[in-house]
């Protein structure tokens, strides 16, 4: 059994332990140290409060060290209060470091602002720098010839910091400099002159001033393939020659049909007539036997009715006989 003095020591001890365990957690004393050194004006105090304010202190004192030595004047409650709002302090003292370097002129307000609005400030820094090229897809334009011509363009831009906070994307871009592709090619007369001169792509496109409102200043924009697809004019000109020709069988079928109607109902008449015909000599038998039994037709007078209708179907039969022998004059030469 040990002394309870000698507990007590030991009891002192461990407390005395937690407590220099938890104080240096809560007071990151080596960060301290380093900010001292590095010129950074920093009280344990605001370490704490930093702890208390639920901030690592590194993600500031670091920054601040960086500033300090790149002789930025930044204060540290900016940090903190750009830490707070979500942003990266980190990356925007890198950028504003860069941006001094380059002698781009960049506000520490501005670098938070382009931060915070979800854009990479020290990429656009570096892009400010070092100019990005962006490659727009295969956009397809016709000619005024009905030539498809499929170009493809490079165009290099580099970030404006003054409109990156509200200026439009890479997205705007490519969709400009494709509609000033379809606009110079359909304007075109010949898809030969594209050909020959591709660079009236790249001058017609930049006239027209396709980086107001962007992020991006364009320097220059260049025509990396153009290839001849479909003749579109043909195929258009056949497949209007191919509708107007169903709709020329369509109409020569309906008046077809309508001729045939036509043809349907004269038989029809004639038929009717035909049989209105029949039915009036059905009634010529009855009315001369009517006549003979009223007296009005005598025997003698039926009889030279007869003789002449005889003698009128004798003249008709003499008549045809005649006209087919002068309508074949052949035969007859062949026969003498």
């Amino acid at each position: 059994m040990f002394p309870s003095s000698i507990l007590a020591a030991m009891g002192i001890i461990v407390l005395v332990i937690i407590f220099l365990i938890a104080f240096l957690y809560v007071v990151p004393l080596g960060l301290w140290i380093s900010a001292r050194a590095s010129g950074v004006k920093v009280g344990i105090g605001s370490l704490f409060g930093m702890r208390l304010r639920r901030i690592n202190p590194s993600k500031i004192i670091l920054p601040m060290i960086k500033t300090t030595k790149a002789g930025l004047d930044v204060n540290m409650n900016e940090l903190e209060a750009h830490f707070l709002a979500g942003g990266s302090v980190d990356r925007v003292i890198d950028a504003l470091i860069a941006a001094q370097g380059a002698r781009i002129p960049l506000e520490f307000e501005q670098s938070c602002a382009i931060d915070l609005a979800g854009r990479n400030v020290l990429e656009a820094v570096r892009m400010s720098v070092n100019p990005k090229v962006i490659e727009t897809p295969v956009v397809a334009a016709i000619a005024k010839d009905g030539i498809e011509l499929r170009a493809k363009a490079r165009v290099t831009v580099r970030a404006n910091i003054s409109r990156l906070v509200g200026g439009a994307g890479e997205e705007t871009i490519i969709a400009r400099v494709g509609e000033g592709i379809v606009t110079t090619v359909g304007s075109s007369p010949t898809h030969k002159e594209v050909l020959e001169n591709p660079d009236l792509i790249s001058r017609t496109v930049l006239a027209k001033g396709l980086d107001a409102g962007t992020a991006f200043e364009i320097l220059s924009i260049d025509i990396a393939d153009v290839d001849v697809g479909r003749n579109v004019g043909a195929q258009l000109q056949m497949d209007q020659a191919e509708a107007d020709r169903r709709i020329a069988q369509a109409k020569a079928e309906e008046r077809r049909a309508m001729a045939v109607a036509q043809e349907q109902e004269m038989i029809a008449t004639v038929q009717e007539m035909r049989a209105k015909v029949v039915e009036a000599e059905a009634e010529v038998p009855r009315a001369m036997a009517a006549a003979l039994r009223e007296g009005k037709l005598g025997v003698m007078d039926y009889y030279q009715m007869q003789n002449i209708l005889s003698d009128t179907r004798m003249r008709d039969s003499i008549a045809q006989t005649g006209t087919s022998s002068k309508a074949d004059p052949t035969e007859d030469g062949k026969k003498k």
